[in-house]
């Protein structure tokens, strides 16, 4: 399997300075930094680590999810990720606290126990949900779409 890279530098303090993510294997994009917007509500044209969590785990989890529908004997037709990660405090320092995913989708072959079933196995074998077992909540929303 193969071996991802994003590159950061950085410039300055904490709280004054800034950077620049790069991701370099895809070459997709080079993305600002900064832990004042990072800690703030709105981003205001930088993205944060989180926000790259939350790409990482609902990119990753659509594929598990995809996977699981077909073992289930489920046909994915179309499906909708959003991850939303929570940056708070704990143990007096920045702490993930929480992660909330939700899907929507449309598949042939399945109810919605079935579909549920579904998704918490994709919830539980998706490699970036297990490299977040750190976190203290995982949350799980999933429904069918008619």
């Amino acid at each position: 399997m193969p071996t991802r890279t994003a590159r950061t530098a950085w410039n300055g303090t904490l709280q004054e300075g800034f950077g620049q993510v790069e991701l370099s294997s895809s070459k997709v994009g080079t993305y600002e930094v900064s832990f004042p917007k990072r800690a703030a509500e709105e981003a205001d044209g930088t993205t944060s680590p989180e926000e790259l969590i939350a790409a990482a785990h609902s990119s990753c989890f659509a594929m598990a999810l995809s996977n699981e529908i077909a073992k289930a004997g489920g046909t994915p037709q179309s499906l909708e990720i959003s991850a939303d990660v929570t940056l708070g405090q704990k143990d007096g320092g920045p702490h993930i606290t929480k992660i909330a995913i939700t899907v929507r989708g449309e598949v042939e072959g399945l109810d919605a126990a079935g579909f549920e079933q579904a998704a918490q196995a994709a919830k539980a074998g998706c490699p970036v949900s297990k490299a977040l077992a750190g976190v203290d909540e995982i949350s799980l929303d999933a429904a069918l779409e008619s």
